[in-house]
């Protein structure tokens, strides 16, 4: 597993870097009249602020009797710029929310809509809790630089270049005196800051690795119980905790020393500040009221070379989640929401042609080799073989999860190539071997064939599943609740909520993975009738694990290490004794009858 503490994975500023990271300013562009507006809040409140050590000044100068203004009204303005400055800083701080707010939903949406629309092999390449990540933690890493973080970057400028005129314009000498100390200690503390950071993204890294292990153990809870792993589990998670907590006392103690220094070496500065400062005030060479307009205003300056560290950390981390997204962003998309394409119905006519096909992630095993076969409308075949036999790909090839390498694949006598992937695809259903229900309600899960269903569709779907009657049995009926995943929801009732969500699609052409194989004979009844239903009219495409129930297809694929070497009826393939499905047939009634010699 990679460390995302490590050196080498570090974001590092970059001309490159920068550029990808300047792309992101695009998504201000239709809210640049509100950004303007926070930037002119932004350059008044800093303006405003500044002012606050020279009004201090000025009232020093009236206590000292040499202003000619009185205190009064040197009170009465200071009301003023800090009322003002409150004005300023509440806008700024409204407007840049808004549109850092806005700009990061559309970065978020974008980046959704982009990986939703991604191919299948997009999804095998890429971990889900990273493209997760992703979603969050990187959009919320830029979602800083947007706004906030670029404000402040000019907001920590005009402070240091202001203030920096200003202390030179009230005495050259304190200021050169000035600049000889303070520098060495915020250097200084920069340099540690960063060395701080690194050791706070071990313990983040740390504690995501502990997140894992939560997230993997919880999910695969049942596996955990079956093996009785818990201690397995709890070791691993553990000690993953236990690392967290040295690195995080380590962590404290180098905070410990980090915040020592910096208070031992600013306060230093601003006392050796005040010692020169102050003799320069015996000497003459400047009055009082200057001197502590003076030392407040090298304070700012001081917290202001200390925001540029963190705005060049909150950078560097900016670059990193910028180039991740737009990896995603430059990914090839196979639907385009944006182009509703003319909703066809096909008669569900299929032709294989010369097809051979390698998986992209393993282009030296060939999985599909020289495969020929045709589907007349209407009709049920079967696809039958061993594990790894090639007749998931099959499926996969017509529904264009993968692009063809070999040969073609026609439907209706037209390649699917020139199809459009959701013109294809709205023709078609699937009913899994393995249902994964939304974790909404039934409702939801069968309208999900056909968003925008009637009441009266969706439930005349469901009783042609058999799935009505135990619906109705549930206090909510529809709106009962299925839980993550189904869980609430037995296997066979599953099914049929599948089932009913094909039947609502009314698909050209339908595609069954044994959806009976694990049930008990009463589920697999109602199924089975559930599924004669469903097959009326429609090209059938069935995977079959159990021979026994594609008795009555009209054809029968037999497919070994990637060939068909076998088609016909279920009596044909019978007849041949020595032949793949025979003895396929064989095996099953073997194991049925002698279930010991199971293996």
């Amino acid at each position: 597993m990679t460390n995302p503490s490590s050196e080498n994975n570090k974001p590092r500023l970059s001309l490159k870097g920068m550029k990808e990271a300047l792309k992101l300013f695009r998504f201000l562009s239709p809210y640049k009249a509100l950004y303007l507006v926070g930037m002119v809040m932004l350059v008044f409140s800093t303006l405003t602020t500044l002012l606050f050590p020279i009004l201090v000044g000025e009232m020093t100068k009236v206590l000292e009797g040499k202003s000619g203004f009185s205190l009064n009204q040197v009170a009465m303005v200071f009301g003023i710029v800090l009322l003002s400055q409150g004005v300023f800083s509440y806008f700024r701080v409204v407007f840049f929310a808004v549109v850092s707010e806005k700009a990061t939903a559309d970065i978020r949406k974008l980046v959704y809509k982009k990986i939703i629309t991604t191919s299948i092999p997009f999804f095998e390449n890429n971990r889900v809790g990273d493209l997760i990540s992703r979603l969050s933690s990187d959009v919320a890493a830029i979602q800083n630089v947007l706004t906030t973080t670029v404000a402040e970057f000019f907001r920590q400028i005009a402070t240091l270049v202001l203030g920096l005129a200003y202390l030179f314009y009230v005495s050259w000498q304190l200021t050169l005196f000035m600049l000889a100390t303070f520098p060495v200690t915020v250097l200084a503390a920069l340099i540690f800051g960063r060395f701080v950071r690194r050791l706070s993204r071990e313990v983040q890294a740390r504690l995501a690795e502990a997140n894992i292990v939560v997230d993997e153990s919880f999910q695969s809870v049942s596996t955990v119980k079956a093996y009785t792993n818990e201690k397995l589990e709890y070791n691993r998670y553990s000690g993953l905790i236990g690392e967290v907590v040295k690195l995080s006392i380590k962590l404290a103690r180098y905070r410990g020393i980090f915040i020592s220094f910096f208070i031992v070496g600013l306060f230093g500065g601003v006392c050796l500040v005040i010692w020169f400062g102050g003799n320069l005030v015996l000497e003459g060479h400047l009055i009082l009221s200057d001197l502590v307009a003076f030392l407040l205003q090298s304070l700012f300056i001081a917290g202001s070379l200390a925001g540029l560290g963190e705005i060049y950390a909150s950078v560097q981390r900016s670059i990193g989640a910028s180039e991740r997204l737009f990896e995603i962003l430059e990914e090839p998309s196979e639907v385009d929401m944006d182009d509703e394409p003319q909703r066809v119905r096909y008669k569900g006519e299929i032709r294989f042609r010369d097809v051979c096909f390698s998986y992209p992630s393993r282009k030296d095993v060939p999985v599909l080799k020289d495969i020929d076969l045709s589907v007349p409308a209407g009709q049920k075949i079967a696809l039958v073989g061993h594990s790894g036999a090639g007749k998931s790909t099959i499926v996969q090839l017509l529904m264009k999860y993968y692009p063809l390498e070999e040969g073609d694949i026609l439907m209706d006598g037209k390649s699917i190539s020139e199809i459009n992937v959701t013109e294809l695809r709205s023709n078609m259903a699937i009913v899994p071997q393995e249902v994964l229900l939304f974790g909404g309600s039934i409702r939801e899960n069968i309208e999900y064939g056909k968003p925008g269903a009637t009441e009266e569709e969706i439930r005349e779907a469901a009783r042609k599943a058999n799935a009505l009657e135990f619906i109705d049995r549930f206090p909510e009926g529809l709106e009962t609740r299925v839980g993550e995943r189904g869980i609430k929801l037995s296997g066979g009732q599953k099914q049929r909520i599948a089932i009913a969500r094909a039947i609502l699609k009314d698909p050209a052409v339908l595609i069954l993975d044994e959806a009976t194989s694990a049930l008990d004979s009463h589920s697999e009844r109602l199924i089975q009738e559930a599924l004669k239903e469903l097959m009326k009219n429609r090209t059938s495409i069935i995977i079959a694990h159990r021979l026994a129930t594609i008795q009555h297809v009209d054809r029968i694929y037999v497919l070994e290490e990637g060939r068909i070497v076998e088609s016909g009826t279920h009596e044909n393939l019978l007849s041949d004794s020595e032949g793949v499905y025979a003895q396929l047939v064989k095996m099953q009634f073997d194991v049925l009858v002698n279930p010991k010699e199971k293996v």
